[in-house]
């Protein structure tokens, strides 16, 4: 085990800064256009800590902050993705309730009453196609009644109309959108808008359509807890019947109608058409389009008094990728567990198939009796994750962190006529996958790469002596190093393993 897990952005800055992966300017840097475009620009690379920010001399912004593995998996004190989704896993067993404290650093000042939220709030735009900046980076906090007696955590997109009024967008099926279907028309939901949050907030929020283990009335604050090994502190808003993250660098408090609308945009609301005019980067890697949709009203800004930080998230980044899949992996291999005990040994999402958009299962059949089980998984995984397109299972010979090794088993171990499978057409989907029209499911691709229980023999990889011959009999350490320098993924890997 590694160092404790960071319990503040702050603590996870730190962290980033002691492994000397953190990049820092005093250089002004928009947040229009600036800062997404730098953290595209360095994807998959160091952090970025901005601290003048254009417009908001008093905050600061940071991005990129878990664009690797290896970063992640540091900021929650593990080694790798398996140690953090056995960690999550026995979170979702044993979870760490909130605890509730009296003062929060996020309320050292406090703006009730008429509240600006752009002078407050360096939001972003992502695009040249956006309406302009919004709020992507808030973690949405429904807690008590309004949430069946638990709590949860989730990112909407936020467009502020005007100073203190947004737009506010659900996925839907996700447990806001079940929310906000329970209390339609019965009375505004107080909430809080959480922005800079610990770590494990940020992927519990990042993670979605966990329905299949996180069913509504879950606590997702006391899952967070249990994945960073203590409490998330939670305090009371000042103006609304709702709790905030104590250790965020701000908190929009407010309330969300039932009974209005507002649109996304003002080209949108200009020709009254949804679905048609460029809003937001979606997930899927394509542009989100604009909607009407529910309205929120803030009633008071809070936050740290000491230089508050924005932790910008760019859509369809390595940065949430990893925060969005490693907890989705976690719950898959949950869900299979709960199935078929032992039966799923791995799950992976490679950031080809979105972070909602597939995943691959790696399973062992070790009886004949276990033969279908396959089919099962990935039909469950399927329906329980609306926008999910595909879904493959593969043996555990299979490295399924190798995409090459994945496609080798497509092409050589699948049936056509008897391993591929569409399903659920014409259920529902996401408008956010443009295949969905009008939110249908144009159908999802279900592939069994198994080889069928009985017949491994037929499909046995060659296995060359590579652990019994040594090269640096042959050739000097310097040439051995040299002849390896050029070998790059599946090649590396089946020369590494003598397949």
């Amino acid at each position: 085990m590694g160092e404790p897990a960071a319990t503040s952005l702050r603590g996870a800055i730190r962290a980033v800064r002691e492994l000397d992966e953190l990049m820092t300017t005093d250089h002004p840097v928009d947040p229009d256009i600036e800062i997404v475009a730098l953290q595209k620009i360095f994807d998959g690379g160091a952090a970025l800590l901005f601290d003048n920010v254009v417009g908001y001399p008093e905050a600061r912004m940071v991005t990129n902050l878990t664009a690797t593995e290896e970063r992640l998996a540091r900021l929650f004190g593990v080694e790798d993705t398996h140690e953090f989704k056995r960690r999550m896993r026995s979170a979702l067993r044993r979870p760490l309730p909130p605890r509730l404290v009296e003062d929060a650093p996020v309320q050292e000042v406090v703006v009730e009453g008429d509240v600006d939220v752009w002078s407050h709030i360096p939001m972003v735009s992502h695009t040249r196609q956006d309406p302009g900046r919004t709020l992507g980076g808030g973690v949405t906090l429904l807690s008590g009644d309004h949430f069946w007696g638990g709590s949860h955590v989730g990112y909407n997109r936020m467009n502020f109309r005007g100073p203190n009024v947004a737009s506010f967008q659900m996925a839907p099926g996700s447990h806001c959108d079940m929310v906000a279907t329970e209390w339609y028309r019965r009375g505004p939901i107080p909430m809080t808008i959480n922005i800079g949050v610990p770590p494990s907030v940020v992927v519990m929020a990042s993670a979605g359509f966990m329905n299949m283990v996180l069913p509504a009335g879950a606590d997702e604050l006391g899952v967070a807890g249990g994945l960073q090994g203590a409490p998330v502190d939670v305090v009371r808003a000042r103006t609304v019947d709702a709790l905030a993250v104590a250790e965020a660098e701000w908190v929009i408090e407010g309330y969300l109608e039932t009974t209005e609308k507002i649109w996304e945009s003002e080209a949108a609301e200009a020709e009254q058409v949804q679905g048609k005019h460029p809003f937001h980067p979606e997930w899927a890697g394509y542009m989100g389009k604009a909607y009407r949709t529910y309205k929120f009203t803030a009633t008071a800004v809070t936050s740290r008094a000491e230089r508050p930080i924005y932790h910008a998230l760019g859509v369809h980044m390595k940065d949430v990728h990893l925060m969005t899949t490693w907890t989705r992996e976690a719950a898959f291999m949950e869900l299979a567990e709960r199935l078929s005990p032992g039966f799923c040994t791995d799950v992976r999402i490679p950031w080809p198939m979105t972070d909602w958009g597939g995943a691959v299962f790696q399973t062992r059949k070790i009886r004949a009796r276990d033969e279908g089980a396959q089919v099962n998984l990935l039909t469950a995984a399927m329906a329980s994750s609306r926008g999910m397109k595909i879904a493959i299972a593969v043996d555990d010979d299979i490295d399924i962190y190798q995409l090459d090794d994945v496609m080798w088993a497509l092409t050589t171990r699948v049936d056509p006529a008897r391993d591929v499978h569409r399903t659920l057409e014409g259920g529902l989907g996401q408008n956010f996958q443009p295949t969905h029209d009008g939110g249908r499911f144009a159908g999802g691709l279900i592939i069994d790469a198994t080889v069928p229980f009985g017949m491994r023999d037929q499909f046995q990889r060659p296995s060359y002596a590579v652990d019994e011959v040594d090269p640096l009999r042959f050739f000097s350490a310097d040439d051995v190093e040299r002849g390896m320098r050029t070998q790059r993924g599946w090649e590396r890997y089946l020369a590494k393993f003598g397949y």
